[in-house]
């Protein structure tokens, strides 16, 4: 039998596993997922009982539409291979598929939980869409049906308005970074507000709305952007992302743009309010102006100087009485504080030595040397007396008489 090097086997192994295992479709649960600087994704897929590496490298990772989570439950698609350096097999995966669940409406789902985390959806930092827009932006497709249905409306209800069109993809791979270029370019040019829109379709369709680059060229826009794709029923990520969210491209239009005939009625009504209130104010100004002249005609200002002046004679006598007033008060209070003092302080002295006289008995009582009384001593623990009753077997005392101190041992304890 030949002797083979661990390359020469591992080689061969390698052989018999890409040759017999060129396409495999395995189901599990992704674990350690690793997204390397170079693109490629390590990660582990594993069951109950059993796990398996596995690789996919950039060329395919790129193609993903959603992120690879740990604990996803996914099918792979791919190869089994062998890694030679260190003799371990993997899966070589092409693609990936959510098991249960289309790709797309995952990706959408974890796009929008991500960017909702981040404050992209967030009502307080939406801008305000200005009453009578000047100048608007839209982005769209030049041949779609969206494009003329918005045209239309804006031709009905509000011509005085500048229009540009940016044509773009709207649907495709290619579809997300044109939206992206065109936002900017709009952005810069300084619009009362960009439209994005788009008619109907599938969720494959719609999706350029959906991907993360064109989430963010709105959520940076300074320009107030609506977000005008699909019917009422879709809704695509930079309907949450914009500032204006509109069913459908006219509806887009009929929400930003005045009703040029409610125009024309607001302002006859307008007209006739301002010729009411200019005839109100000039009658309120015609009875003002009577009503003074009859006040200057009985009031000279000779008489309002004086009466000021008497004005001015009253507060000072108040204020003289006033502050009187407090003197003569600070007196009797200083005076009764005189008087009450020296009683006080008498009080306070003869309180402090009762205290102190009192403390002395109760020192004099206590004091082991002045207790005499044959057969009886002071029992303490740690220089502090205690009761005997506390005392435990083998615990170590202090028995005190008037002359004598001695230290004790608990040999036995008994109820009496």
């Amino acid at each position: 039998m030949q002797t083979l090097s661990v390359s020469s086997l591992n080689e061969q192994i390698k052989t018999l596993l890409e040759s017999t295992f060129t396409r495999v479709l395995v189901e599990g649960e992704l674990s350690r997922v690793t997204c390397h600087n170079s693109g490629h994704i390590y990660f582990t897929l594993k069951d109950a009982s059993s796990s398996i590496k596995a690789v996919m490298f950039k060329g395919n990772a790129s193609k993903l539409k959603f992120e690879l989570q740990e604990g996803l439950k996914v099918i792979l698609d791919g190869a089994i291979t062998l890694y030679k350096p260190r003799g371990e097999y993997q899966i070589n995966c092409f693609s990936i598929q959510p098991s249960g669940h289309g790709a797309l409406a995952l990706a959408y789902e974890q796009l929008k939980e991500r960017l909702s985390s981040k404050g992209y959806f967030d009502s307080a930092r939406k801008k305000s869409i200005v009453k009578f827009p000047k100048r608007i932006a839209l982005i769209t497709s030049a041949t779609g049906a969206a494009l003329q249905d918005m045209l239309r409306v804006a031709n009905s209800r509000y011509r005085a308005i500048e229009i540009d069109i940016y044509d773009v993809l709207v649907q495709g791979e290619s579809a997300a970074p044109a939206i992206v270029k065109a936002l900017g370019l709009a952005d810069a040019k300084g619009y009362d507000v960009i439209v994005m829109g788009r008619g109907g379709g599938s969720i494959e369709d719609l999706w350029a709305f959906n991907e993360e680059i064109v989430a963010d060229a709105i959520f940076k826009a300074k320009t107030p952007i609506v977000s005008a794709v699909g019917h009422e029923i879709d809704w695509v990520i930079s309907d949450f992302v914009a500032d204006l969210r509109a069913p459908t491209p006219s509806a887009a239009m009929q929400m930003i743009l005045p009703d040029s005939n409610e125009l024309y009625q607001y302002i006859d009504s307008i007209s006739t309010q301002y010729t009411q209130r200019v005839m109100q104010k000039i009658y309120n100004s015609k009875q003002e102006l009577t009503h003074l002249v009859n006040l200057y005609s009985g009031h000279s200002i000779e008489k309002k100087i004086s009466q000021k002046i008497e004005d001015v004679k009253q507060m000072q006598a108040s204020y003289n009485q006033t502050i009187s007033f407090k003197i003569q008060s600070f007196y009797k209070e200083i005076e009764s504080i005189k008087i009450r003092f020296p009683h006080v302080i008498e009080s306070r002295i003869n309180i402090a030595r009762n205290q102190v006289t009192t403390l002395q008995k109760m020192l004099e009582s206590n004091d082991p040397k002045l207790k005499s009384k044959k057969g009886f001593v002071q029992i303490s623990k740690d220089a502090k007396v205690i009761d005997i009753a506390s005392l435990e077997v083998d615990e170590i005392f202090d028995l005190m008489s008037d002359r004598v101190a001695v230290s004790a041992k608990v040999l036995e304890k008994r109820d009496i």
